[in-house]
């Protein structure tokens, strides 16, 4: 169970679990149901464009706080990368101190997660 989903309460399929059962009470007749079905099983195959359409919302949003989030981790991400592998690495060589040490690995972790490379 990940972080998100301890703090959300749900996950992607219980989501879309919830979008069928609201669709089944909206629509009546069987092929409006059938049709229903149908596309709730194409998001249950398919939980990346759900994630993707949920994306693009939080990126339309006018708030810094929902919207500029995503944007802030690049930042600091970028800023933690340069700091390491060309800021520190060109410090040491001019002055011969050692520098601060930064924590690649986290910093990895979290590139490769936001770029949805993270297994």
């Amino acid at each position: 169970m990940s972080f998100l989903t301890k703090l959300v309460g749900m996950d992607a399929s219980s989501t879309i679990t919830a979008v069928g059962q609201v669709a089944d009470k909206l629509f009546t007749s069987e092929e409006e149901k059938a049709q229903a079905a149908y596309l709730i099983e194409q998001l249950r195959q398919q939980p990346h464009l759900l994630q993707a359409e949920i994306n693009k919302v939080e990126a339309a949003h006018q708030s810094t706080f929902v919207a500029g989030g995503r944007a802030f981790i690049w930042w600091v991400l970028g800023i933690g990368i340069a700091f390491n592998f060309v800021i520190n690495p060109i410090f040491q060589w001019l002055t011969g101190i050692q520098g601060p040490v930064m924590p690649t690995q986290q910093l990895m972790t979290l590139l490769l997660s936001l770029m949805g490379l993270g297994g």
